[in-house]
This record gives C-alpha cells, structure tokens and sequence, in this order.
C-alpha cells in the first residue's frame, strides 16, 4: 500500500469516525478547514496533518474535571469549558439527551460536576478510540 501525504474524503471519515456528510456539509464549511492540497481520483485531496490540526482545534473536545460535588448550571457548565453551550444542553435536556439536573431550587437547573462528566462521557464523540 502506498502511503500518501493527503486523505480523501472516504479516508477521512474513516479516520475520524464520521460521515461523509459530516466532512462536506459542516467540516468543509468551516472557514478554517484547509483548503484542496489536490485531486485524486474524483475526491479533494486535502493534508493529512492540516485535517488533523483542524480537527484536534476545532472538533475534538478536551476532557475537563469539574468538582464531583459542587452544582452547576448549564452556563457554568458551558464556561468551565466541557465542549457544549449551554443551549445545547437545555435542548437536548428537553429531548432526553441530558439527565435531568440534581437539583432545581427556586426553578434553577443545576447538576453535579459528576453527573455532567459522566454525560459528557456518554456523547458521542468525533474520534474514533483506534487499538494498535
């Protein structure tokens, strides 16, 4: 097999584990995305390590410890720095894709650091974990 400096469209969803779709309607939108280094076959061919340096900047999330036991709300959950806004997590709250919070005083929504770790680890994540 011959290595190659550029990956395709089809090498970079495999790579990354996600869809095509994902590559063309929102990665390649993006306005830092790299630009084509060529052409191969019918595909873009686009720098291994410029894909790599977009996703690890942009799409990778950086796991964050939050304290166990102190309660937060979804915006001090999205400034701590967890890798979702503070809208996505009312949103998917309401569509069933967040726990529920442990405690709602006074009709604020407000979660253990260990509740939004243990969610955050359950989403689904843009890389793939890869053996070898």
């Amino acid at each position: 097999m011959v290595d190659r400096p550029g990956l395709i469209v089809p090498e970079i969803t495999e790579r990354y584990g996600v869809s095509p779709d994902t590559v063309r309607t929102v990665w390649a939108r993006h306005r830092e995305w790299p630009g084509p280094a060529g052409k191969r076959g019918r595909y873009k061919e686009y720098d291994a390590q410029a894909v790599a340096d977009f996703v690890r900047k942009h799409i990778e999330r950086q796991a964050v410890e939050l304290e166990p036991r102190r309660l937060y709300t979804a915006q001090q959950l999205e400034d701590a720095g967890i890798g979702i806004k503070a809208g996505t997590i009312r949103a998917d709250l309401t569509r069933g894709r967040w726990p529920e919070p442990d405690d709602a005083e006074h009709g604020v929504k407000r979660w253990y650091g260990q509740t939004a770790m243990t969610a955050m680890t359950s989403r689904r994540s843009y890389r793939r974990n890869r053996e070898g």
